[in-house]
């Protein structure tokens, strides 16, 4: 995989630079086993909504969370303060949480031996085993792999990790601008670091996934379905590919997997929402659709995210796009194959054209919902630009290096995104205020990858100076 990623040993060597007060653990691998890292551990631990109600200890006791505790950025536990309760005995205490994937990264991490680690109470792992071996006695060990495995509508990769801690970024000038707010050069080089490493980590999950499902279709299409949620609504869009796997639509017609989607979803609506007779008509034969082959519908606890969100993005939009694209026996994957294998100025014009035909739908192209009348003269694709590059990053891109198909020239010609809060956050630290985003970054796919891992990896935790920063020190000892 690093032939197709070759800068990024360069950008991990960063993340292990000299120790700095911003706890910051060396990234573990995606494994077959196990394909998140600890901070996704660290977020279920921390929202309530992910977090188990409850966890079983020895002698038929019972532990419950009043409070996870506050989120530490600095050096230390990785949350301080938390209170749990023991029952039977309503037992409240007070203390530390420290959160490894492993039991035995406790003793790895030699946190014994660090005075900051003496009030824990909880250690908290993903896998079960024998305590670790330094671990004080009156220390908890609880896991975490069995009772979120046992929620079919949660999986890890639908935790967005930039929004935790919910940190507020400093917005004084950051040290590592004066390292490359005059070097554009030198910036580039930086973000493809960061940009490879990100691209590598995501193909690496994939691969894991692969092993671990051994179903390549399943696989790309229940990725495909999380895109397609948008940042709103991966959970639903992930738990509806469950219910109906990709071997369900694969002989059906685009109508029929439409209706099948929409009422499993619980988003098919009543004929009497249409405007016009066109509308009314498709809603009705979606029903008779529905009515004969109705089955499991997503749980009410698994919802949907309706309000705030641009019509283009809409839940039923994207699963018209989802019954276009996996319908009527389309192999999606290997028509994609053979299109990368082109040009690398013009390989993602084909795949963008592909999508585009793909998930065109006249009904969809004059209308923006259900409830919309339609508008001949203003057509409106089920697929954007933006949405296909994003596909085509978090999806068919890992996917196919995962499976070393993907054509290594085509990684330095990657489409742009567009630019979120997190992308214009961090090269507001590392630019200043008055650079020019078309000049380094605005319209290159890579760069703005390199762009959020450093984010996620360093500006997400940034300290009110940001002195002790890692990619600062690495910057630093460069010149």
């Amino acid at each position: 995989m690093d032939t197709y990623f070759p800068f990024a040993g360069h950008y991990a060597q960063s993340l292990e630079g000299p120790p700095c007060p911003a706890a910051h653990e060396p990234p573990a691998r995606y494994r077959t086993a196990f394909h998140w890292s600890e901070r996704h551990l660290q977020c279920l631990w921390f929202d309530p909504r992910y977090r188990p109600k409850a966890f079983q200890l020895a002698g038929n006791e019972t532990l419950t969370v009043l409070d996870p505790g506050e989120w530490n950025v600095e050096a230390g536990p990785d949350f301080i303060n938390a209170t749990l309760l023991i029952q039977p005995g309503e037992r409240r205490i007070r203390g530390d949480v420290e959160v490894h994937v492993r039991p035995a990264d406790w003793d790895a991490h030699r946190h014994r031996a660090a005075p900051a680690y003496a009030n824990v109470i909880a250690h908290v792992t993903w896998f079960t085993g024998p305590p670790a071996k330094t671990l004080p006695a009156a220390t908890h060990s609880l896991t975490l792999a069995d009772p979120i495995s046992a929620r079919p509508d949660l999986s890890l990769d639908d935790i967005d990790l930039k929004a935790y801690p919910h940190a507020v970024l400093p917005g004084t000038l950051r040290p590592c601008s004066a390292f490359l707010k005059d070097d554009p050069d030198r910036a580039k080089a930086i973000l493809r670091m960061a940009g490879h490493y990100r691209l590598r980590e995501k193909a690496s999950r994939i691969l894991a996934r692969l092993d671990q499902s051994g179903d390549r279709q399943q696989v790309f299409y229940e990725e495909v379905m999380t895109a397609l949620g948008y940042k709103n609504n991966q959970a639903p869009f992930r738990a509806l590919a469950r219910l109906i796997p990709a071997a369900a639509l694969r002989e059906a017609s685009r109508e029929d997997a439409f209706a099948c989607l929409l009422g499993t979803a619980r988003l098919l609506p009543q004929p009497d929402v249409a405007p016009d007779e066109e509308s009314r008509k498709f809603i009705r034969t979606l029903w008779d659709v529905w009515w004969k082959q109705s089955g499991d519908t997503l749980p009410e606890d698994v919802p949907w995210c309706l309000h705030n969100i641009r019509p283009h993005n809409a839940p039923v939009r994207r699963i018209a796009t989802a019954a276009a694209l996996f319908s009527n026996a389309r192999d999606l994957p290997g028509d994609l194959e053979h299109l990368i294998n082109r040009h690398p100025a013009e390989w993602f014009s084909h795949v963008a054209r592909y999508f585009e035909n793909a998930s065109e739908w006249p009904f969809w192209n004059q209308r923006l919902a259900f409830t919309s009348a339609p508008d001949p003269a203003r057509q409106q694709t089920l697929l954007g630009g933006n949405r296909i590059a994003a596909i085509l990053l978090n999806v068919i891109l890992p996917f196919m290096v995962a499976e070393n198909r993907f054509p290594q020239h085509a990684v330095n010609h990657l489409p742009p995104e567009d630019l979120s809060s997190p992308m214009r956050l961090t090269a507001l630290h590392l630019f200043g205020r008055d650079h020019n985003p078309s000049a380094i970054y605005a319209d290159n796919g890579l760069l703005q990858q390199g762009l959020l891992q450093i984010y996620v990896d360093f500006c997400l935790n940034a300290q009110p100076d940001c002195a002790d920063c890692r990619l600062c020190a690495t910057l630093r000892n460069a010149e």
